[in-house]
């Protein structure tokens, strides 16, 4: 198949644009990335609500309250991270700076597909799953523990957090985060689109972008509470 140059333009302008913004909202100020994450949480909600429409007809709303578990439970949760655990009243006790963590989990996850896809491309053999047909073990595999490897030595010659949590985030972001990707591929297929949307040319939507955000911060919340 012919490289088509446009496309190619789009889509890096476009993720370039998104990266640039996602560091903003997570590096600039606190209401930056209280901004940030209502757009996401706004725009996630809707096209789930459209997807939710495609699957169930008009028999929608009792099926969009897992909006509320799938969506908003997240966003609160990355919130309180960033707030150094006071949004619940919590006390992450050793967390200097509420921006490492949030930083560190969305790290984990771009990484994690990152290497995941190249690992994939080159040695990938085996499927991991009917849902996603291009993901196979070996690249699956892979992403995780090279998203562990790099982490872990980020944390240990920057010195930004204990080599011990900068692997569990790692960890659990790379596994979950997989996990939320095949969730939310599952979902298009029952709908029957390729993707959730289109406020990203040439990459999809809010959901298809954060699909991996969604499900691994829960868990790297109640991680971090059980073991930090």
């Amino acid at each position: 198949m012919a490289l088509n140059v446009e496309t190619l333009k789009t889509r890096a302008l476009t993720a370039l644009i998104f990266v640039l913004v996602m560091l903003a909202g997570l590096l600039w100020v606190y209401p930056a990335f209280l901004a940030l994450f209502l757009v996401i949480h706004f725009g996630c909600w809707y096209e789930l609500i459209k997807l939710l429409k495609l699957i169930h007809g008009k028999k929608f709303p009792v099926y969009a309250l897992i909006g509320l578990v799938y969506i908003t439970m997240p966003v609160l949760m990355i919130v309180d991270l960033r707030s150094d655990g006071n949004l619940f009243k919590g006390n992450f006790s050793a967390v200097d700076d509420g921006k490492i963590i949030p930083c560190a989990i969305l790290f984990s996850i771009w990484i994690n597909d990152t290497m995941a896809y190249l690992v994939g491309s080159v040695i990938g053999k085996t499927p991991f799953s009917k849902i996603s047909p291009k993901k196979t073990i070996e690249g699956t595999l892979g992403g995780i523990l090279l998203c562990v490897l790099t982490i872990a030595l980020v944390a240990h010659f920057s010195g930004i957090m204990p080599v011990s949590r900068a692997i569990v985030i790692a960890a659990t972001c790379a596994i979950f985060g997989t996990a939320g990707d095949l969730l939310e591929s599952k979902i298009k297929r029952m709908a029957g689109v390729k993707d959730s949307g289109s406020f990203m040319p040439g990459h999809g939507g809010f959901l298809d972008r954060f699909d991996s955000l969604l499900v691994a911060i829960p868990f790297t919340w109640i991680c971090l509470r059980l073991f930090f």
